[in-house]
């Protein structure tokens, strides 16, 4: 683009301010033939008129013809032509026909249209255009400015990126000359234009003129190939596809100037592989680069063509598709899809399958055929049961690495229910058919099942059968009857019952009928029971070949007998001496047996004489009395008899003793006698440890009395009530 600034001269000179040249070839193919164009008169000759043109590749030589240094069309739009002499300063615009566009700035855009006056000084600027890529030498004349003050009172000055900025020295000017020059090539696709300032100066630094903008234009080169954005590009397309289906887009890129030839883009399919059925079943657009089908969608068929996967290469050529474009290829995969347009077929009619009666599993296994892609939806098959299955005794699985249908019994079968089914399968596709395809005949098979008879266990009904019985019946008592039959009703056999399981060795059966009796006494105290049940187990065996087996469970829940006498406890109880008229004990009485066999229990003294002098015992509650010391008594071990009595009917009674030690109690301790009691000698249970804690209790209690609540003694709660006893009455311990 040319940028010119230009005063007018009080008088024109030349006789047109507007000339035309055309940039097209000739007969003689070239365009460096002069055209006389100019027309100039200063009024005196033009004898010293020099004329300077803005484009370096043109000049005006003597006879006023404008001569082209090189081909017009790479030539800028727009030139300017300046005639200056003593006596005449103008300008003159000339416009190139046939280039790649006319610039926007024109003689009118420079001088101005309405301008009248000229200034004496005038700094034409024209743009200029370089080639990228060019050759040297260097540095190369690019370009003149021109400037209307006397070359000795001014220089020129440039500035800006190229000159004194980066990149430095690209450009340089002449400073008395004005003419601009190059000092290596330049690339386009870097930087497509430079914008700088000139001024003119005088040898002071002083500004002149300017400054001016400054533009130089970098012309493109086809220096780049188009450049596929992917390296491989996949598509698929449905078989069947219309003609005309759009499969993908092939896009490349051209780095050089889109507003010219250099980057405009065709798209060719080279090749096609396979080329079978045909070697063109795609077609590109060449501009758009959409690929399309083009074979009859009845040959677009998956399961016919020689293969489900095509490769296309595909060139982009610049230059409009030019023989002398650039080139780039790439590689378009297209894969043809499947669609669910056949149905899957069994292999045969009817199948057969043989299972034996109270087994489970896979039976058979149902063969298909079906023409879609495998490991589709299209392809996948699923299997149903038709009729055939009213218990719903059978399944069908896919089994997804061959197709194949499992056909399965989930619940077992009954031979002397049905020894022979006949089962109607269908299978269809996970996908539905297209339209025009339908499910046929052969989508349907029948499997016939015969069930194999096998010789079944004895069955018990009820199983557990549960019964109740007192405990300690008679030996030989009758305790239930036993029922096994066999499920194998086509068949004559007998059943024998044997005991598999009887922990305690209570019971015995009769082999033949069945019936349980008790072959020793049975105890619902026994370790063996539990919750007051007793479990026995019993087999069945019929006289089948091979014999088979079953068992069933018997329940004997025990009912109470009052067959276990109370005790007392604890056994040994403990009392500071000196002490009267305290609680020695709380003892309670416990029982194996269950209510209204055990408690409520009544406690009393033995038989013995004058032991109502020494103690006294007392009812707390159902199941415990306190003992109490009426008089104080010596250092010793004592023995008390009681006697506990039981709520059965009839009770049961139990004489027995509890120890009572009376021990010197200071010093917080408790010292006892560790001789024979008087009455009998003694082994301590375990409940001495928690009669010790309830005595030292009582010893530590000063002025203190104790009163239990009615509970057993695992649960006994004590209270103290205090009394006006001396504190001296029990040591502190």
């Amino acid at each position: 683009r040319l940028l010119s600034f230009v005063q007018r001269a009080e008088n024109d000179s030349f006789q047109m301010k507007d000339y035309k040249m055309s940039a097209r070839k000739g007969k003689s193919n070239q365009t460096t033939q002069p055209q006389r164009l100019i027309e100039f008169d200063d009024c005196a000759g033009n004898e010293d008129v020099t004329f300077g043109v803005s484009d370096p590749g043109f000049h005006v030589d003597g006879d006023l013809n404008l001569v082209p240094l090189r081909d017009l069309p790479h030539s800028e739009p727009v030139l300017f032509i300046r005639g200056l002499s003593a006596r005449a300063d103008d300008l003159a615009q000339v416009d190139i026909i046939g280039t790649r566009g006319r610039s926007a700035e024109t003689l009118g855009d420079i001088v101005g249209q309405k301008l009248p006056y000229r200034s004496k000084r005038s700094l034409l600027v024209p743009n200029i255009s370089i080639s990228e890529n060019e050759r040297g030498p260097f540095p190369k004349f690019i370009g003149q400015l021109i400037s209307t003050g006397e070359p000795r009172e001014q220089i020129f000055r440039m500035t800006g990126p190229g000159a004194d900025q980066d990149p430095k020295g690209l450009f340089t000017i002449d400073m008395n000359s004005g003419a601009v020059s190059v000092s290596r090539s330049v690339d386009r696709e870097a930087t497509d234009s430079y914008q700088l300032e000139v001024s003119t100066t005088d040898y002071s630094g002083n500004l002149i003129e300017g400054p001016q903008v400054f533009r130089i234009n970098v012309i493109d080169q086809n220096d780049n190939r188009p450049i596929f954005k992917e390296p491989r590009y996949t598509g698929e397309v449905l078989e069947g596809s219309p003609t005309g289906t759009t499969v993908m887009t092939m896009t490349a890129f051209d780095a050089d100037d889109p507003n010219t030839d250099n980057a405009v883009l065709r798209y060719n399919i080279v090749k096609q592989s396979p080329d079978k059925p045909s070697p063109n079943m795609f077609y590109i657009d060449a501009e758009r680069g959409d690929i399309v089908t083009v074979i009859a969608p009845t040959l677009l068929d998956r399961e016919t063509l020689p293969t489900t996967t095509y490769e296309l290469e595909i060139m982009a050529k610049d230059m409009a598709g030019s023989e002398v474009g650039l080139t780039g290829t790439t590689t378009a995969t297209i894969t043809i899809t499947d669609k669910n347009d056949h149905a899957p077929e069994f292999t045969h009619p009817l199948f057969e399958a043989h299972v034996y009666e109270g087994s489970t599993g896979v039976v058979v296994n149902l063969t298909v055929d079906d023409r879609d892609d495998p490991a589709t939806a299209a392809w996948r098959a699923m299997y149903s049961i038709i009729s055939g299955d009213p218990t719903q005794s059978f399944e069908i699985q896919t089994n997804p690495d061959n197709n194949e249908g499992m056909l399965s019994v989930v619940k077992p079968l009954n031979y002397e229910a049905s020894e022979f089914l006949s089962l109607l399968i269908k299978v269809e596709n996970e996908d539905p058919l297209v339209p025009d395809v339908g499910y046929g005949p052969s989508s349907t098979a029948t499997v016939h099942v015969r069930v194999e008879d096998i010789n079944e266990g004895p069955v018990f009904f009820p199983d557990p059968l549960i019964v109740t019985r007192m405990e300690n019946i008679p030996v030989g008592s009758f305790v239930a009857s036993l029922n096994a039959t066999d499920p194998d009703i086509l068949e004559k056999q007998s059943i024998r019952y044997a005991v598999l399981q009887d922990p305690a060795g209570w019971l015995s059966v009769n082999p033949v009928r069945g019936t349980v009796n008790t072959s020793a006494s049975l105890d619902r105290e026994s370790p063996y029971v539990y919750d007051n049940k007793y479990t026995a187990v019993f087999i069945a065996t019929d006289n089948g070949t091979p014999p088979a087996t079953g068992t069933g469970t018997l329940i004997i829940h025990l009912e109470d007998y009052n067959d276990n006498a109370p005790y007392v406890l604890p056994s040994v109880a403990r009392v500071c001496e000196d002490t009267y008229d305290v609680t020695v004990a709380v003892v309670g009485g416990w029982d194996k047996d269950l209510p209204p066999n055990a408690a409520p229990f009544k406690i009393e003294l033995g038989t013995q004489p004058d032991l109502d002098k020494t103690w006294n015992v007392t009812r707390v509650n159902s199941t415990h009395s306190q003992i109490r010391l009426l008089r104080s008594l010596k250092k010793d071990n004592y023995q008390l008899p009681l006697l506990i009595t039981d709520s059965g009917v009839p009770p049961l009674s139990n004489n027995t003793e509890v120890k009572v030690q009376v021990c010197i109690c200071n010093k917080n301790r408790m010292h006892c006698s560790s001789a024979h009691s008087h009455r009998a000698r003694f082994l301590v249970p375990l409940a001495t440890l928690l009669l010790t804690l309830l005595s030292s209790v009582f010893c530590r209690a000063a002025q203190s009395d104790v009163a239990i609540m009615s509970k057993p003694l695992a649960h006994t709660q004590v209270v103290l009530q205090r009394y006006d006893t001396p504190s001296s009455t029990f040591p502190a311990s």
